[in-house]
C-alpha cells in the first residue's frame, strides 16, 4: 500500500476520533474509557500476532515495541479508570 494512502487514512482517523471525543459528555468518559480499554486488548492480541509472524529482525523488534506500546495503553488506561472511580465513592 502507497505511504501517502496510509498517512491520509491515519490523520482522518486521527481527527475523526478527536472530534468523537471532544463530543462526548463528561459523565460518559468514564463507562466509554472502561470499554475502550478492553478493546484495547484487541490490539495487543494484534501486536502478538504481528511479531509472531515477522520473518526478519527488525520486523520482530517492532513487534515487540509495539507489544510493549499496547500493554502501556492498556495498564494505562484502567490506572486511570481506575482513579477516575475513585472520585465517584463517597468517603466515609
Amino acid at each position: 500500500m502507497n505511504i501517502g494512502i496510509m498517512l491520509t487514512i491515519f490523520v482522518v482517523a486521527t481527527l475523526a476520533g478527536y472530534k468523537l471525543i471532544s463530543n462526548v459528555p463528561s459523565l460518559l468518559h468514564t463507562p466509554l474509557m472502561s470499554g475502550m480499554n478492553a478493546l484495547s486488548g484487541v490490539t495487543v492480541l494484534g501486536a502478538l500476532a504481528a511479531a509472531a509472524a515477522a520473518m526478519r529482525t527488525g520486523s520482530k523488534i517492532l513487534g515487540v515495541v509495539a507489544v510493549a506500546l499496547a500493554m502501556i495503553n492498556v495498564a494505562g488506561g484502567f490506572l486511570i479508570t481506575d482513579r477516575m472511580l475513585k472520585m465517584f465513592k463517597s468517603g466515609k
